[in-house]
C-alpha cells in the first residue's frame, strides 16, 4: 500500500453525491476508410484483450483503523476491465445532442471506491459515422492535464498504424510518457497546500515561503483592498453561485483557432485575452436572457502558467494555448488569477479592454514571488471552494459574496493530428469539475486547428446550458468585427 498524499486526499475528502470529483474528457474520432461494419466492436474487443492496465490505473481508495486512519492506495486485486471499459450506441437518430445527453449522464455518477477509480466508454450510433470515447478519472489520480497526457500517450500521428494498445495499457519508456505526476497536483491541491504550509511556519515563515521581501509581501496583501479590478469575495452574486446537486449537463463545440489568433494579433493581446472575451460576451448574453445578469462584472478564476512568464514573451507568443493552463506537469509554475469579465459592460470594445487589462494586472500581482509564494496568493483567492460550505453562504458573512463567479481553464493538448488504430481524433473537449457554489466550469482544450470548448455545469442550477454556444460564436463575431478580420 502507498500513502496517499494530502493534496490528492483533499479531493477524497471533498467528494459527495453532489460533488463527483472526476475529469473527463470526450473524443470524437472519424473511422479510416477501410472500416467495416463491425470497425467500432473490434476497437472495443481490442481494448479489453490488449495489454496490461498501468499501475496508477489499477489502485483504489482504502482507509484503515475503521475508517479513521490516513488514506492509503491499494491495488484492486480483482480488476474487471469489462466494468471500467464499456461499449455503448446513441439512441436514433444519433445526432451530437444525444452524445452530449449522454456524457452530462455518465459525469454525473459517482465512481465506485471498491475499484479502480476510472472509467473508459466507447460510444458508437453517431449518424454522420464517427464514434465517441469518453473517460473520467478521479482528481486524486489525475490533474486535467495529466489525464490528456495520457490520452495523447495511446494515440498515433501516423494513421496507418494497428494493434495500438489503448491508453490504459503499460507501456515501455520508448511508447512516451504520461506528461504528469502521479496525483492531482493541480492548483486546487496546490493552492489548499500552500495555505496549510503558511499557517503551519506562521508570519515569519510565510516570508521564506513566498520568498518575498517585507514590502513585497505588504505590495501582495495590499492588492486585496486596493481599487484593482478583480479583488477576492468582491464578485457579485449570480445563479451560478449557488449549492449545486449531483446531475450534470455538458455542452461542448470547437472553433477554428486561426479565427481565434487573427483577432488577438489585431488587438495586441494573447489568444487567452480572446478566449476570456468569449466567455464574457457569452455569460452576459446567456444571463440577459435568463433576467439574472448582475449589476456589478462578474468575476472568472483562472488558472495560469507562469513558466512563459520565465521563458519571456518570444516564447509566450509562440504557444498555440498562450499563456493559461488548468496545471502543468510537475515542476511549472502555476498561479490563479482573478479576471474581470466586464459583464455590466454592452460595448465590445470596453468589455475587451477590460478583460485583457485584468488578466494583465493579474499576472503582474504575481511577479517577484517563487512557486510556492504563487500558491499562497492564489490560495487566498479560493479558499473554502469544492469543500462544500456554499449551503451555508447565507448563514457565514464571509460567504456572502463569492471569491469568484466562474472557472474559466485552459488545458494546452496536441498539435499534430491524432490517430487511434487508424481513426481519426476529430475533436477533443474536456470535462471538468463543478463546485458548491462554482457551479458552471469553462475548460479549453486545443487540438491541431482547433479550440474545443468544453462546459460542464450542475444541471438545475445552470438551465439551458447550450444556448452558451451560441453566444460564444456571436461573442466571437463581435470580436473579429471588432479587430477587422471577419
Amino acid at each position: 500500500m502507498q500513502l496517499v498524499s494530502l493534496n490528492d486526499a483533499m479531493f477524497l475528502l471533498a467528494e459527495g453525491r453532489e460533488r463527483p470529483m472526476h475529469v473527463g474528457g470526450l473524443q470524437l474520432f472519424r473511422p479510416p476508410q477501410d472500416a467495416g461494419p463491425d470497425y467500432v466492436a473490434e476497437v472495443y474487443q481490442q481494448a479489453l484483450h490488449d495489454g496490461e492496465v498501468m499501475p496508477r490505473l489499477r489502485r483504489r481508495p482504502r482507509r484503515p483503523l475503521m475508517g479513521l486512519g490516513p488514506w492509503l492506495w491499494e491495488d484492486d486485486p480483482d480488476l474487471d476491465l469489462e466494468y471500467h471499459v464499456r461499449h455503448s450506441a446513441l439512441p436514433h437518430p444519433g445526432r451530437v445532442r444525444e452524445l452530449l445527453a449522454l456524457t452530462s449522464r455518465l459525469h454525473g455518477t459517482l465512481l465506485d471506491r471498491n475499484r479502480a477509480l476510472w472509467e473508459a466508454h466507447v460510444i458508437e450510433g453517431l449518424d454522420d459515422g464517427r464514434f465517441a470515447l469518453y473517460t473520467k478519472i478521479h482528481h486524486a489520480l489525475v490533474d486535467g492535464v495529466s489525464a490528456m497526457r495520457l490520452l495523447e500517450r495511446g494515440l498515433s500521428t501516423r494513421p496507418d498504424d494497428r494493434d495500438m494498445p489503448p491508453p490504459f495499457a503499460v507501456r515501455g519508456p520508448e511508447r512516451g510518457r504520461t506528461g504528469g505526476s502521479e496525483g492531482g497536483d493541480g492548483p486546487l491541491a496546490g493552492a489548499a497546500g500552500a495555505v496549510s504550509g503558511a499557517i503551519a511556519a506562521g508570519v515569519e515563515g510565510a516570508r521564506a515561503i513566498v520568498g518575498a521581501s517585507d514590502a513585497a509581501v505588504r505590495s501582495v496583501l495590499r492588492s486585496f483592498s486596493d481599487q484593482a479590478q478583480a479583488i477576492p469575495y468582491k464578485a457579485p452574486r449570480s445563479i451560478l453561485n449557488r449549492p449545486i446537486t449531483g446531475a450534470r449537463r455538458f455542452a461542448a463545440d470547437s472553433w477554428r483557432l486561426a479565427r481565434i489568433k487573427a483577432v488577438g494579433a489585431a488587438l495586441d493581446a494573447t489568444v487567452n485575452d480572446v478566449v476570456m472575451a468569449m466567455c464574457s460576451g457569452a455569460l452576459r448574453r446567456y444571463l440577459l436572457e435568463l433576467d439574472a445578469l448582475p449589476d456589478q462584472p462578474l468575476v472568472a478564476m483562472v488558472p495560469v502558467s507562469l513558466k512563459l512568464r520565465a521563458a519571456g514573451a518570444a516564447s509566450e507568443s509562440e504557444s498555440e494555448s498562450e499563456d493559461v493552463t488548468s496545471a502543468q506537469a510537475s515542476g511549472n509554475e502555476v498561479g490563479l488569477v482573478l479576471c474581470n469579465l466586464g459583464t455590466h459592460l454592452a460595448e465590445p470594445g470596453a468589455r475587451f479592454a477590460l478583460v485583457h487589462s485584468s488578466m494583465q494586472v493579474g499576472k503582474m500581482r504575481l511577479e517577484g514571488l517563487n512557486s510556492l509564494g504563487v500558491l499562497l496568493l492564489s490560495a487566498l483567492s479560493m479558499s473554502g471552494v469544492g469543500m462544500g460550505i456554499a449551503p451555508f453562504y447565507d448563514e457565514l458573512e464571509l460567504m456572502q459574496r463569492p471569491p469568484f463567479n466562474v472557472i474559466v481553464s485552459n488545458v494546452p493538448g496536441p498539435r499534430q493530428r491524432l490517430y487511434w488504430n487508424g481513426a481519426e481524433l476529430d475533436g477533443t473537449y474536456p470535462v471538468s469539475i463543478p463546485f458548491d457554489g462554482q457551479a458552471l466550469n469553462i475548460t479549453v482544450s486545443s487540438y491541431a486547428d482547433e479550440m474545443g470548448f468544453g462546459l460542464i455545469g450542475c444541471r438545475r442550477t445552470v438551465p439551458h446550458l447550450q444556448r452558451l454556444l451560441d453566444h460564444l460564436e456571436t461573442s466571437l463575431a463581435e470580436l473579429e468585427a471588432l479587430a477587422g478580420t471577419s
